[in-house]
């Protein structure tokens, strides 16, 4: 059974050949070249990617100290110059801790006199020997302990009034309320962590771009190169900057690794907006004017079976060349070449500007009947009808 379908797929193949044989044209090769010149351009090449816009300087303004929102003094998008009083906390218990550590510095400054005083009576009498030299230490102990504790009084004090200073927020930077986290009435805690209230941008005629580069890209990204971008709220406008920043720190997410690139983005007319997402063209490569030509022209090779009806092949040593029509001929030509950026590479050495390369080539036969061309066509399938030669 085996041998039999051999046999059967044999035939098949035999007719198919033949078929081709009888029905594919017989008349010449026609070979049409596809050509291109040598020219000046611009070469680069480019990285793509999105990010974020935020200001160069933003600060998050909180407190230290726990309480109830007295009074707010800013909103969204007031300017603000540093120092300015932006909100206020109650400051009833604040000040109450205050007069308490103060009483208590009092009643240890008092304390401190007595124990003095009597540390020095003592004294005397030790050294005309009328008390014994336990009694001396032990006013000695006392009027140490009381300075001991006059200090720490006096360091309660301080905090006390460091903490009515903290219960009065004012702005660190010149800037612009971006966001308000809170509201007049509202109690703010901050055992654990300092809670936001305010977030201020210095300046936002001043942003930046943090993009979000691939893995496979950020090789090819260094700082001070050319970046141009787009945002969705103005898609006719082109923003134009340039890398500031390659930061080293990997980001994972979906086992998708990137690094943050920082693009600097001058905002004059305040068009761009925190928060935008930036649409990101990085030129990780730039050369103006120079010699380029087209990948393709580079990778062409002739092929000598196809060609030797048409003309002679010159070919010429070295890895790198273009060819070029001389009449019927085909010509090598080698060239020195430069960058490249997947579809132009620049050329250094060989030839000139306007010089005509060839990038590929097509293949047609001419029609033994009619003599027109039959070009690559598949030879199963069913020609034009034929012209009635017996009409009149």
């Amino acid at each position: 059974m085996k041998k039999k379908s051999i046999i059967t797929t044999i035939v098949v193949i035999i007719i198919a050949v033949a078929a081709a044989v009888l029905v594919w044209p017989k008349g010449d090769t026609e070979v049409k070249f596809e050509i291109t010149e040598a020219r000046f351009d611009t070469i680069r090449s480019s990285v793509t990617a999105t990010g974020t816009i935020e200001p160069v300087t933003k600060v998050e303004v909180g407190t230290q100290v726990s309480g109830i929102i007295s009074r707010i003094y800013v909103d969204y998008n007031s300017v603000v110059k540093k120092g300015d009083i932006i909100a206020e906390l109650d400051k009833t218990n604040l000040t109450s801790e205050l007069n308490s550590a103060r009483a208590n510095l009092a009643s240890a400054k008092s304390d401190l006199d007595f124990q003095k005083a009597n540390y020095e009576r003592y004294k005397v009498l030790n050294e005309k020997g009328l008390v014994s030299r336990t009694e001396y230490e032990t006013a000695y102990l006392s009027y140490r302990k009381a300075q001991e504790t006059c200090r720490m009084m006096t360091e309660n004090v301080k905090k006390a009034e460091t903490n009515i200073g903290y219960a009065t927020i004012t702005s660190p930077i010149d800037g612009v309320v971006l966001s308000k986290a809170v509201e007049e009435g509202q109690t703010v805690a901050s055992s654990f962590s300092t809670p936001t209230l305010f977030t201020i941008a210095q300046d936002l005629t001043d942003m930046r771009v943090i993009a979000d580069i691939d893995e496979a890209d950020i090789g090819e990204v260094k700082e001070g190169q050319r970046v141009t971008f787009t945002v969705d709220a103005f898609p006719n406008d082109t923003f134009h900057g340039f890398v500031t920043q390659v930061r080293q720190e990997a980001t994972v997410e979906s086992n998708v690794v990137t690094y943050e690139a920082v693009i600097s983005a001058p905002n004059n007319d305040l068009k761009l907006k925190p928060g935008l997402t930036a649409n990101v063209t990085i030129y990780t490569m730039e050369k103006g004017h120079v010699l380029v030509v087209s990948n393709k022209a580079l990778r062409f090779t002739p092929n000598e079976h196809l060609m030797n009806k048409n003309g002679q092949i010159k070919d010429c040593p070295g890895k790198t060349k273009v060819w070029i029509l001389n009449g019927n001929d085909l010509k090598a030509i080698a060239v020195k070449t430069g960058i490249t950026n997947g579809t132009l590479t620049e050329i250094l050495d060989g030839i000139q500007t306007g010089t005509a390369v060839v990038t590929d080539y097509e293949l047609s036969s001419m029609s033994p009947a009619d003599g027109t061309p039959a070009g690559n066509s598949n030879p199963f399938m069913p020609g034009p009808p034929k012209k009635n030669k017996n009409k009149k």
